[in-house]
């Protein structure tokens, strides 16, 4: 098979039948063997019963759906394990990611040997303030902390080689960082095209200001993983033995301090007249805690279970 598209959504009941349809003329155009795979992320509207009406068209329709809302991330990697596309290409369901992109993508990857595709979606009709500045920011982050030099590290239109889909594991909400999962892995051939942005014709985002926030945070977890993920023990043993050592010697100048005093006429000041005992003794303490941190992190990194979790309740 030449290409799987997959396509996360939530409440997107009024935009599938036309993604289908223009997928499905795409497809047709270019003479591409084919499967779309929808994964209804939980939907509460008619969502599901709209895809099970696109299968009774199109055997090329095939469709998972989530007992609840787990997130796009899961919802990415369950479709992932089940793609069967030589090429996997990711869109949003909105209508906003154009899949007249889809054959430029597929050669880029099949001909260019790019292992991943992304969009940058240059032009876009949402280019609000709000919305456009904490995204420049987000994604100016994102290359300089990576070194992987896209500009739209969230974008959904993205084409995979089989092989990496197949590789990484996306969980929690790192689907923002696909690339840098990627690269992590190994595969470094990571290139970018210019996409059309489409404007929304129905319904609204499901997207909140938080996810920038959250992006931050997950992308400062991605770095240390990428670091320390293996070996957790050389930084937070590290940092413990400095902070320990530290607190150390200044005991033994606080004592050295109290030795002194006893032999130059002042035997009664104590040891714990001076601040810095407290601080020594808070030091200790805490790099006895980050040492013990960093080995418990080595045994957990040796027995991890798998992060992702969700329940399918149907597909087909």
């Amino acid at each position: 098979m030449d290409i799987s598209v997959v396509i996360p959504l939530f409440n997107e009941e009024e935009s599938l039948p036309e993604l289908h349809s223009w997928i499905a003329r795409v497809m047709q155009e270019n003479d591409f063997s084919y499967e779309i795979i929808f994964v209804d992320d939980g939907s509460t509207d008619r969502s599901w019963e709209i895809i099970k009406q696109l299968r009774e068209e199109s055997e090329h329709v095939k469709a998972i759906k989530f007992r609840r809302n787990y997130g796009k991330s899961p919802a990415l990697h369950c479709a992932f394990e089940k793609a069967e596309g030589d090429v996997i290409i990711t869109m949003d369901a909105d209508l906003q990611d154009s899949p007249d992109e889809i054959p430029e993508l597929y050669r880029m990857v099949r001909e260019d040997g790019y292992n991943l595709v992304s969009g940058w979606k240059k032009k876009r009709f949402d280019d609000k303030l709000s919305k456009n500045l904490p995204s420049k920011l987000f994604n100016a982050t994102a290359r300089r902390i990576s070194g992987i030099k896209i500009h739209d590290f969230n974008c959904g239109l993205k084409a995979y080689d089989q092989s990496l889909a197949k590789s990484i594991e996306v969980y929690n909400d790192m689907h923002r960082y696909i690339p840098v999962l990627a690269k992590n892995a190994g595969y470094t051939r990571i290139g970018e095209k210019v996409v059309q942005h489409q404007s929304r014709k129905y319904g609204k985002s499901k997207f909140g200001a938080n996810r920038f926030v959250n992006g931050y945070l997950d992308l400062m977890t991605l770095w240390f993983l990428n670091r320390f993920g293996k070996k957790p023990m050389h930084f937070f043993g590290l940092w413990g033995s400095v902070m320990f050592l530290l607190g150390f010697i200044a005991v033994i100048l606080v004592g050295g301090m109290k030795l002194y005093d006893m032999h130059h006429g002042n035997p009664y000041r104590l040891v714990t007249d001076s601040p810095y005992f407290y601080l020594s003794l808070t030091m200790m303490i805490l790099g006895t805690l980050l040492f013990l941190a960093g080995f418990l992190g080595e045994l957990i990194s040796r027995n991890a279970t798998e992060r992702n979790y969700y329940r399918i309740e149907e597909e087909f």
